[in-house]
């Protein structure tokens, strides 16, 4: 072999290992690439699913307090009714003994 032949196979071996290290090289940034894609996705769905989260918790303790504000009017309006009525019939009973002359 010749000098020539020698460089030439030389520059062939050196060409060939740096285009593979080159090729190497792509492959862990296409790697890296989808690896920081599928994390920023994940943060994002993440982020999404905590939002949505916050959101049905406001809701429901909206409507809690919506439900417990009715519960309460209701039982005040319950009561008045009670003691209306609980004066009406007092106020009748106290009515019939004045008429049959029973009132002390």
């Amino acid at each position: 072999m010749n000098r020539k032949t020698i460089y030439a196979a030389l520059f062939a071996c050196a060409g060939a290992a740096f285009f593979s290290h080159a090729a190497l090289a792509a492959d862990q940034t296409v790697k890296q690439d989808a690896k920081d894609a599928g994390h920023a996705i994940g943060n994002g769905a993440r982020d999404v699913g905590h939002a949505t989260a916050h959101v049905a918790k406001t809701i429901g303790h909206g409507a809690k307090e919506a439900g417990q504000g009715i519960g309460h009017g209701a039982k005040e309006v319950g009561h008045g009714v009670a003691h209306g009525t609980r004066e009406g019939w007092d106020a009748t009973k106290h009515a019939v003994k004045r008429t049959f002359g029973k009132d002390n």
